[in-house]
């Protein structure tokens, strides 16, 4: 397995890996016609637009294996005004047939490695309630609840999410 830059050839490779953990880790957290409606090709042009020009200290990894798209993770500055730290992973990924693989621990250290070398001491992300698989993996990996929460407003749908942080740079 390869841990690398996203490029926008991966752009397809992102978005099926992007439709299928949702359709797979959001199934009852999510109403099925929502996740019934994701299209590949509509992430994969999404994608295609992120990666051409990134925002400023942005930054997408994938994980791949014979030259297929395992994982993905997007991370950078934080994005919140009420951020606990300066860092934040926006979004990792991995498709459901590469679960308990290794591939996200392997990909979620690399993102961390990635913010403390861009000088961040912290960081933290955002999980959606009710999706005790990404939290349970989370947990397992140091990052810890704070209490805090969001609705993300979507077109269509609301989502509550639970913030978690982890210090990825000890403390003296």
């Amino acid at each position: 397995m390869l841990i690398r830059d996203a490029t926008t050839a991966d752009a397809r490779g992102i978005a099926r890996v992007h439709v299928h953990s949702w359709q797979s880790a959001y199934r009852g957290l999510l109403p099925q016609d929502v996740l019934d409606g994701l299209s590949i090709e509509d992430r994969a042009e999404h994608w295609v637009g992120i990666l051409a020009e990134p925002a400023t200290n942005s930054h997408t990894l994938v994980a791949e294996a014979h030259g297929e798209i395992l994982a993905w993770a997007s991370f950078g500055a934080a994005r919140d005004d009420d951020a606990p730290a300066t860092g934040e992973l926006w979004g990792i990924y991995a498709h459901p047939d590469s679960w308990s693989t290794g591939v996200g621990h392997a990909l979620l250290a690399a993102v961390e490695d990635a913010l403390r070398d861009a000088g961040h001491d912290g960081a933290y992300l955002w999980v959606l309630d009710g999706n005790d698989r990404a939290a349970d993996f989370y947990e397992r990996h140091g990052w810890t609840e704070d209490g805090g929460t969001k609705l993300d407003e979507r077109p269509g749908l609301t989502l509550s999410e639970r913030r978690r942080v982890k210090q990825l740079i000890p403390e003296i």
